[in-house]
């Protein structure tokens, strides 16, 4: 039997329900979404995230949209699973996130003043531990990269006052971490403890986190940039050398450098 697809809604609503409708149909119908459970979606919701935050990166504003309807696509399946489980349904879901809102935005919904967004995120945090979380870092996931991981618990424990006052006092904190990273790795030592090297440099690139997060730039998104931006002069350096008949392996340094220098002046 053939389904009529449902046609383009104008409204957010109208359209929500239509996105609502076509999953439930394909949740029954399509053999591959029939059998995806919370645990296989799981690893395909992590992609498309990374998707988004590459798409963001470039400015790119049409990936963007594309990128924004497969995540929300996600959202719904799980919920779906979910309702079929009996444990929750997607009007919970909304519900819930609303009531979080609200609650967490006493200066928008109730009798509380802030003077700017850094009241409201200490506000945030205190709300948290008196609806029960344990510790302000209990929201950090666990399973987040590193570098991720270090911005947000700075992050995190700024919105409750453990934070540095002045950036200056920060970069005092790098340079004394890259003292004690070198202290530890001196390169003109033959032997080198790595496991203390190692701590120290974590401690390093920690501070420089702080750092960057204390003058507005995410430490996320710079370094993704640089990788863009290492893989496109590294590509176009490839491509020089094929156009030459050369290979990589065999050519010096400085030939190397040659291309390397002109796609600098590209991007």
């Amino acid at each position: 039997m053939a389904f009529i697809p449902p046609v383009a809604k104008n409204t957010p609503a109208e359209a929500f329900e239509r996105l609502l409708l076509v999953l439930n149909t394909l949740r029954l119908e399509c053999p591959w979404d029939k059998k995806q459970t919370m645990e296989s979606l799981r690893h395909l919701t992590i992609e498309e995230m990374y998707e988004l935050a590459d798409a963001i990166l470039e400015e790119d504003l049409p990936e963007i949209k594309k990128e924004l309807g497969d995540i929300l696509m996600h959202l719904v399946f799980y919920a779906r699973i979910a309702e079929e489980q009996h444990a929750f349904t997607i009007v919970d879901v909304l519900n819930g996130v609303c009531d979080k809102l609200i609650s967490r935005h006493p200066h928008i919904y109730g009798d509380i003043s802030v003077a700017d967004d850094e009241e409201v995120k200490q506000n945030w945090e205190n709300l948290k531990l008196k609806e029960g979380n344990k510790s302000v870092l209990a929201g950090v996931p666990k399973g987040l990269p590193a570098l991720v991981k270090a911005f947000r618990i700075q992050d995190k424990v700024r919105g409750v006052g453990f934070d540095w006052e002045d950036k200056r006092q920060v970069w005092e904190k790098v340079e004394e971490e890259l003292a004690e990273f070198q202290a530890e790795f001196n390169l003109d030592e033959e032997q080198h403890d790595l496991d203390k090297a190692e701590a120290e440099f974590g401690d390093l690139l920690f501070s420089l986190i702080n750092y960057a997060r204390h003058i507005g730039i995410n430490p996320e998104n710079a370094l993704e940039r640089t990788n863009k931006k290492f893989i496109f002069r590294f590509s176009y350096l490839e491509e020089k050398a094929k156009e030459q008949g050369l290979q990589l392996k065999d050519m010096s340094l400085a030939e190397m450098d040659v291309y390397w220098n002109e796609a600098k002046t590209l991007k």
